[in-house]
């Protein structure tokens, strides 16, 4: 008998199989795709680490998380400073004060504070009611409509005032020059892509790619003492609650025979005309200076069998429906879930491994090696 059987190769199931096994318990893990690594996994095309899932940028204020991965690849200085497509024209991200000069020409940070006040007094001293009250009340409706509405609503297919105020209340909004998306202390890639922290993680442990457990989960969960599951929790319980729903990506790559197609890793595409979210130019992750350039086309879907699942649709409704399934999972004494598929929740990458180790810790004891 093993110790356990790991149910997918993702963050998760690799940091908690890793964990595991310097402890010296049996791991075999078991993965769907023909590829460890869940959605970091990387493709290497032209010499170019492609991120074949869309952008993963690592960031945390944690150093003993940012250490912890380090200790098996290094990473490099990659700060995230995406740009945004309007109308034609490229504005700075986060919202920043090179955001409100490209905008409305102002220059000083108070001029930039009394603009969004001006806009933002129609929700003064009430709660935002829905997504666009939200942002406009963070922003103001210049703001809301030249880079937020159809962004927005390209990704989550619904209209701004059908969505829940919190998708967007922790806006980044700064009144310095700054365009660095993250205020994490620590921030990068790993040099020579993430395929390289997956394999570290995973050295020495039995891996079978290519494996459904639910097309003989009988026959995997006999072989362990515990399951450690990391994949969909309503199909874990096989629905009986109903399907929680997600929403989806598809990806476009293409390989150009230029050495510099946009400049910068990632660009928004903010316009409906445009029926892609952004476009990623790998190369730019780790300062790439091959002939040829590789950029991927984003483009947000509702969630269909058989597409991966992205993002969790965290409205009343799908919050309700986790909690049953919640439920049945306190009651499984066997089997361990983790993860943003069986937690139904959104995870950073720095998150989840937290999130790994907290339960290694708990089922295995601290490691104090």
């Amino acid at each position: 008998m093993l110790d356990y059987l790991i149910v997918g190769s993702g963050l998760f199931g690799a940091v908690f199989a890793h964990e595991a096994n310097k402890r010296g318990k049996t791991v075999k893990i078991i993965e769907k795709r023909p590829h460890i690594g869940g959605n970091v996994f990387c493709e290497n095309v032209e010499g170019i680490n492609v991120h074949k899932y869309g952008a993963h940028i690592f960031h945390t204020n944690d150093k003993n998380i940012w250490d912890y991965v380090n200790s098996f690849v290094e990473f490099n200085r990659y700060t995230n400073t995406p740009m945004a497509l309007s109308k034609g024209k490229l504005y700075n991200l986060p919202f920043n004060m090179n955001t409100f000069n490209q905008l409305w020409d102002v220059t000083t940070p108070q001029q930039a504070k009394d603009k969004i006040a001006s806009q933002s007094q129609e929700f003064k001293g009430r709660d935002p009611e829905n997504l666009e009250e939200q942002a406009i009340s963070l922003v103001g409706r210049d703001v809301f409509e030249a880079l937020i509405k159809e962004y927005t609503e390209k990704q989550w297919g619904r209209d701004c005032k059908d969505l829940p105020a919190f998708i967007i209340k922790r806006l980044p909004v700064r009144f310095t020059f700054d365009n660095n998306y993250f205020n994490d202390k620590y921030q990068g890639i790993p040099i020579g892509g993430y395929n390289k922290l997956i394999n570290a993680l995973l050295e020495g442990i039995d891996v079978k790619l290519g494996v459904d457990y639910f097309d003989d989960k009988k026959h995997w969960d006999s072989l362990a003492n515990k399951v450690i599951y990391t994949g969909p929790i309503d199909k874990y319980f096989s629905y009986q609650f109903g399907k929680l729903e997600y929403r989806s990506l598809t990806f476009e790559h293409e390989v150009l025979n230029c050495e510099n197609y946009q400049g910068n890793a990632v660009i928004n595409y903010i316009d409906k005309k445009f029926n892609f979210t952004r476009i990623i130019e790998h190369k730019h992750f780790e300062f790439g200076t091959q002939k040829r350039t590789v950029v991927t086309k984003e483009f947000p879907k509702e969630f269909e069998e058989g597409d991966e699942y992205y993002y969790p649709v965290n409205d009343k409704k799908n919050t309700s429906i986790y909690a049953q399934y919640k439920t049945l999972k306190s009651a499984s004494e066997n089997v361990i879930f983790g993860g943003r598929l069986a937690e139904y929740k959104y995870y950073d990458m720095h998150q989840v491994i937290a999130s790994a180790l907290k339960a290694a810790a708990k089922e295995l004891g601290d490691d104090n090696e």
